[in-house]
């Protein structure tokens, strides 16, 4: 295997060429005829050639030259019969062949009625000029390097005039060619600041295998909108295109593949890159356009890339296999998701990281201030805008550029306003990858966006899936994507631009009347709404969190219109009444001090999965818990008011039910003992409660809370299950449960001091290595803290 190359050393900007052509050549054989020819029509072709108008030449190459061959694109070497007879002609054709090698410099041999072989081979005139230089210089290392670079440019692909051929036609040809090649070869500008594009090109220069001729390599690079993948893309097609054959840079895939013709187009483009003037043709189809690809170019060493590739048939018509191209080729794919990529079979990917702190503040600051820091004045605004724009170098720029020269409270204006509504440029290029999606992906998108950012992925799975939403494919589409993320704590996160983005595109669909939006976040909206009671049943989502504590003076139809609302979330809004409608859509109903002491008569909850009403007002809970069949999680914590818990048979899914200080609470129906899912069950200072349901049979249950219960008589029969129970005695002061004293006087507290009949453990130390790592994962004990459970009441019990 060929060791990778060493990285080329590079600054991100394009190579500067003085010339595009340098005319190295035997001026007493050619100058007044053949180069002369040459010369007229390359100038004629607008290429800018060197020619060495010295009729007279000194024993050595002038720095003149040497420069002039350095600082052009191409070297054209005019090879004829009397070439070999000039030190300076050979001097030149090293110094030519230096440069091909350190700066990937273009060679074209013209054979000027001369056979390639008397060159390669060195006879005839060529042979006899060397043997010369033998006995003259005395210098058989010089002579011997000559021999080799005449042994090398020969290889070299070029042009042959016999002597007999028409020179027109020839000088016509080779014009045809450089002029491919400059095209072809013409750098791409990078970046108008390339920070920070360095090192990621290096990273991708490290997954190319350079090395590696003898396979074709493919590799993809995937990223959010805007991250910088056709930036690094252009530098690594600048530093290695030279290497190749041929090559050809796709751009704007996504959006030429949408026109009538534009995946034949871009085929089209492909083989006229690659092959430049010897491709003349019309290919009309897209599977013709498919042949044509892989008959030409199977046996030649190409670097491709395909920029902004968004659908499988892009890559079907313009790269599907790896036999399309022929040893050596390199095959470079961008794209925003990454399934795609996954589904090619790529040989490496690579997701494009965002700028770090370092490189956010300077490229922001070149923009913004034309220096490398911000101005003292501007510092904190400075970091600010660099925490919103999240390390995305397009929203860096533009930013930057458009808050130059303006004063600090224009700044803040406009940091106000981007908070409410996205920079233009920065909301098209990413609103890319949205408009892409499905319908079902789109709204999974725009709920997380307005409402479960940061919020746990298992929960809001069940909140999506309950408003059919297919989240299980549709949240796998979005990461692809790189729309969203998942974090170590298993919670969904997204990128602050694109979480704008989100609520851009829900806020333009009204832009003044925010009762027509389908989702509702900011305050000052929510307020209008339910203030004035303009809300519709455009309405989907509510969220509520003022900058503080406030009452909102709610209508009490103002939720009669919202037939379609699914999620209400209040964090903190006081309400100067109750609602006299609630949606039967609603899956979500999060309302924190909910002004009432039961929920509306004609509300069913058929389709509710999370009910929370904690601080609430709530009395009873009413025969209308009966259809809340599909009910994941119910909590009425610190409802004063509360007395019972119904029936809960109804509620065969419900997972968690907390109903920690409802100090009023005194019934618990037994029909909570048989809910089979439950996972979760809290009457921590529930003081008024003296009994549980006589029996808890429970398959499931991980934490059963009974802290500052003291009035409990009984404690319920506990069948074999590993569950965890948390007992207060965090006080002396505080007296033992009722039922705890109960059950000592009857002998039923083990000498660890576990109650019984929950399963004898007679050696605890036995049980430390099967429970150890689960506690330890979930509960953070140690062993000894384990070995010390049954002897503080404040500690964790396994039973």
């Amino acid at each position: 295997m060929a060791l990778q190359p060493a990285f080329p050393s590079f600054s991100c900007s394009t190579p500067e060429w003085t010339y595009d052509v340098f005319l190295s050549f035997r001026g007493e054989d050619v100058r007044q005829n053949f180069i002369s020819h040459l010369y007229d029509v390359l100038c004629q072709k607008g290429i800018n050639t060197y020619i060495d108008e010295h009729l007279e030449r000194g024993k050595e190459i002038s720095s003149v030259l040497l420069k002039a061959i350095e600082e052009s694109r191409i070297s054209i070497i005019v090879l004829s019969e009397n070439y070999a007879s000039s030190t300076w002609c050979l001097e030149e054709l090293m110094k030519i062949l230096e440069c091909r090698e350190m700066k990937q410099q273009i060679v074209l041999p013209v054979f000027y009625k001369v056979d390639p072989s008397i060159v390669r081979k060195q006879k005839k005139n060529y042979g006899e000029a060397l043997a010369n230089y033998k006995d003259k210089l005395n210098d058989d290392t010089k002579v011997d390097s000559w021999k080799a670079a005449l042994k090398e440019v020969a290889g070299l692909s070029g042009f042959h005039l016999k002597k007999d051929g028409n020179e027109y036609e020839f000088i016509h040809g080779i014009i045809q060619l450089v002029d491919s090649k400059i095209i072809n070869q013409t750098y791409f500008e990078v970046a108008n600041h390339p920070i920070g594009v360095a090192s990621r090109v290096q990273h991708v220069y490290s997954l190319l295998s350079i090395g590696e001729n003898d396979i074709v390599h493919m590799v993809g690079i995937f990223g959010v909108g805007g991250i910088g993948k056709t930036t690094i893309t252009k530098e690594v097609y600048n530093i290695i295109s030279s290497k190749f054959e041929g090559s050809c840079f796709l751009k704007n895939i996504r959006e030429t593949s949408k026109s009538e013709y534009g995946l034949v187009q871009l085929q089209e483009t492909l083989l006229s890159d690659i092959l430049g003037a010897s491709w003349v043709g019309n290919i009309g189809q897209i599977d013709r356009g498919i042949n044509v690809i892989k008959n030409k170019l199977c046996y030649k060493r190409v670097l491709l890339i395909l920029d902004d590739v968004d659908d499988w048939g892009q890559l079907k018509a313009l790269a599907r296999n790896r036999d399309w191209f022929g040893s050596g080729s390199r095959i470079i794919i961008t794209t925003r998701d990454q399934n795609l990529l996954s589904n090619h079979e790529v040989d490496a990917t690579y997701e494009v990281e965002k700028l770090n702190h370092y490189e956010a503040l300077k490229l922001f600051s070149v923009c913004a201030f034309k220096r490398e820091k911000p101005l003292d004045d501007y510092m904190k605004l400075t970091q600010r805008i660099i925490r919103y724009a999240g390390g995305l170098p397009l929203a860096l720029e533009v930013l930057g550029l458009d808050l130059r020269g303006r004063s600090i409270y224009e700044w803040e204006s406009a940091l106000e306003e981007y908070k409410r509504i996205p920079h233009e440029k920065i909301q098209k290029i990413l609103r890319m990858s949205y408009d892409g999606l499905r319908e079902s992906e789109k709204n999974i998108f725009l709920d997380i966006a307005c409402f479960f950012k940061g919020v746990k992925v298992d929960y809001v799975m069940k909140i999506l899936d309950g408003c059919g939403l297919c989240p299980n494919i549709g949240i796998k589409r979005l990461m692809d994507k790189c729309l969203i993320t998942m974090d170590n704590s298993y919670k969904f996160g997204m990128h602050d631009l694109l979480q704008d983005m989100g609520r851009e595109i829900v806020r333009e669909k009204s832009p003044k009347e925010p009762g027509k939006r389908s989702r509702l976040w900011y305050h000052e909206d929510i307020r209008h709404v339910l203030e004035e009671n303009t809300g519709t049943n455009q309405i989907e989502g509510m969220l509520i969190d003022l900058p503080k504590e406030d009452l909102i003076c709610l209508s009490s139809e103002a939720f009669t219109k919202m037939k379609n609302l699914r999620y209400f979330i209040n964090h903190n809004a006081r309400f100067s009444k109750a609602p006299s409608y609630l949606s039967n859509e609603l899956r979500v109903l999060n309302w924190s001090r909910y002004p009432s002491q039961s929920l509306p008569n004609n509300f069913h909850g058929k389709k509710l999965v999370d009910l929370r009403m904690r601080y609430s007002l709530l009395k009873e809970l009413g025969v209308g818990l009966q259809n809340f069949q599909n009910l994941d999680r119910m909590n009425f914590s610190h409802s004063e008011f509360l007395t019972k818990i119904p029936d809960l048979s109804a509620m065969p899914n419900l997972k968690r039910l907390d109903v920690a200080y409802c100090r009023n609470l005194v019934e618990v129906h037994a029909s909570v003992g048989f809910l089979n899912k439950l996972e979760h069950l809290s009457f921590a200072h529930c003081t008024k409660l003296t009994s549980l349901p006589t029996s808890l049979k429970f398959r499931h249950l991980k934490c059963l809370c009974v802290e500052g219960c003291l009035r409990l008589q009984n404690f319920p029969e506990i069948y074999k299950l590993k569950f965890f129970v948390k007992i207060d005695q965090s006080s002396s002061k505080v007296a033992e449960p009722i039922w705890y004293r109960r059950m000592k006087r009857k002998g039923k507290i083990d000498r660890r001091g576990v109650p019984q009949p929950w399963p004898s453990i007679l050696n605890l130390e036995d049980t430390v290595a099967s429970l150890e790592k689960d506690l330890t994962n979930n509960f953070h004990l140690t062993k000894q803290e384990f070995l010390n459970i049954g002897h503080q009441f404040r500690n964790w019990w396994t039973i």
